[in-house]
């Protein structure tokens, strides 16, 4: 038995989040990873933090690993960061480095059991890993592990990587040789952020698809932090230092931090959707603050689609700053027209049908007062299904909305995403099976126009090749085995 406190069991079962009834008209979030050494400091409280702050990332479960020497005090449930945490069993965490993680399932499927960090053996001593992102050759993977007798105790990719490290190590590999060995086994997207007795690592897949930060915090000597964000980093105080690159393997210890270019070939794939609704709008990528690149994001969809309206207002919270923007360049008047209950979370409770057909309003409520006779554009950031945009459109329409015209910050959702966004089957995908004028109609509003594929790029002003967008085009990056792909894309390609 590997030597670990504080261990949950696998009490529950599956969660029902993700029945097609109930689930939200958006793309799922990725997960948050987060870790630091830091001698001295309460590595267990930082975490918590860290992970407070990237909840956003993942609401199902969240686990905190630290290490006090070669032993490992690990506790991980289901439910959100502030749930399976408190004084109590943070005290219980002691150690001079930690790894933490909160989770929305991609691979795996929602149950204590597949919480993260996942904690396996080694001739050198335990490895706590957590990750972000989604492998595509998983299946493969599991195969070589099984083959070699790997007890495999979950059903997530996440564990197959650290148990490939245990493999390289075992055979008498170091930490960082048998890290980057197992490394080259995976395909797909992965930030990893894993602790050791004597360190912690942080990497990034070589296309980079999902974000991993490097932040200092001001102690002497220098400690590290890693985070999917900078936001993880604000919380507790730290200093963005750099993004961790593609394809390279920082290694956090008592000597500092060290560098290695683990990928010959590194190619920068971002994710755009993180630019556009994962992340949040305070993080910093490409040296600004998300929240101006979607201000931006929304006065090009004004400059390629304006009409004629009195009002203008997001879907609270990712819509609001492209229709800020949109207001700016367009002239119409941005105000609130959505009251969001902010302290909805996920429920195990669901509604009856009577509510159903009654529109049960747990999340969103428009202000009457202010629709009443108006010719309103509601900006998002997306349509995935339609299902939840149909309903708002009724419920303007009931607050008395003269018109109302539909603007997405982004290029329509025609293919699943295989790095770690839970998205549909292709069919699901609305803009994949109907034409922009077909989805108006659906959703039943005077118009709607999304923003171009190639707007949404300039709108970075970055690399426009830099970036993942094969959720628009079905361009993806990262070849994806056929027995992975027909469980998603099942129609043709679509060019934009």
């Amino acid at each position: 038995m590997i030597p670990i406190d504080s261990v949950t069991s696998d009490e529950y079962p599956e969660s029902n989040f993700n029945s097609n009834n109930d689930r939200p008209d958006k793309p799922e979030e990725a997960c948050g990873v987060f870790g630091l050494y830091a001698p001295g400091e309460d590595v267990a409280k930082l975490t918590y933090f860290g992970l407070y702050a990237l909840q956003h990332r993942g609401q199902e479960s969240a686990g905190i690993a630290t290490f006090e020497g070669t032993k490992v005090h690990l506790h991980k449930d289901m439910g959100l960061v502030s749930q399976v945490f408190n004084e109590s069993i943070l005290e219980e965490l002691p150690g001079n480095l930690a790894v933490g993680h909160t989770r929305y399932s991609t691979t795996g499927s929602s149950r204590k059991v597949n919480a993260q960090p996942a904690v396996v053996e080694t001739r050198l001593g335990n490895l706590a890993l957590a990750h972000n992102g989604n492998l595509v050759n998983t299946t493969q993977l599991r195969d070589e592990l099984l083959k070699s007798n790997f007890n495999l105790v979950t059903t997530t990719d996440s564990e197959m990587i650290a148990f490939a490290i245990a493999e390289a190590v075992n055979a008498g590999a170091d930490w960082l040789d048998g890290a980057i060995q197992a490394f080259h086994r995976c395909q797909g997207a992965f930030s990893l952020v894993i602790g050791t007795p004597v360190g912690v690592m942080g990497t990034r897949d070589p296309n980079g698809i999902r974000p991993l930060v490097i932040g200092t915090v001001g102690t002497n000597p220098v400690r590290y932090v890693l985070s999917s964000e900078t936001c993880g980093l604000d919380i507790i105080g730290a200093e963005y230092l750099r993004d961790v690159e593609p394809g390279e393997l920082v290694w956090i210890t008592e000597e500092g931090l060290a560098s290695y270019h683990w990928s010959q070939q590194p190619q920068r794939k971002l994710c755009i959707f993180e630019m556009i609704y994962f992340a949040r709008p305070d993080s910093v990528m490409h040296n600004e603050t998300l929240y101006s690149y979607r201000m931006r994001l929304g006065r090009q969809l004004a400059a390629e689609s304006n009409v004629e309206a009195d009002i203008v207002f997001g879907v609270p919270d990712s819509g609001i700053p492209a229709a800020i923007g949109f207001s700016q360049a367009s002239g119409v008047s941005y105000g609130e027209g959505l009251i969001k209950n902010r302290y909805v979370g996920r429920t195990f409770i669901q509604p009856t049908q009577t509510m159903r057909e009654s529109g049960i309003r747990m999340k969103l409520n428009p202000l009457k007062d202010v629709l009443a006779g108006k010719r309103v554009v509601i900006v998002d950031d997306s349509i995935v299904r339609g299902t939840t945009s149909r309903k708002l459109v009724k419920a303007l329409r009931d607050a008395g909305a003269a018109e109302v015209h539909m603007r997405i910050s982004s290029p329509p959702v025609t293919h699943p995403c295989f790095y770690g966004i839970d998205t549909d089957s292709q069919d699901q995908l609305i803009a994949a099976t109907k034409s922009v004028e077909e989805i108006a109609q659906q959703l039943e509003v005077e118009s709607l126009a999304y923003l171009s594929w190639e707007g949404m790029l300039k709108a970075t002003g970055e690399d426009t090749n830099s970036f993942c967008s094969a959720c628009f085009t079905g361009d993806y990056p990262v070849a994806i085995p056929e027995q992975v792909k027909r469980s998603k894309l099942i129609l043709e390609k679509v060019v934009v």
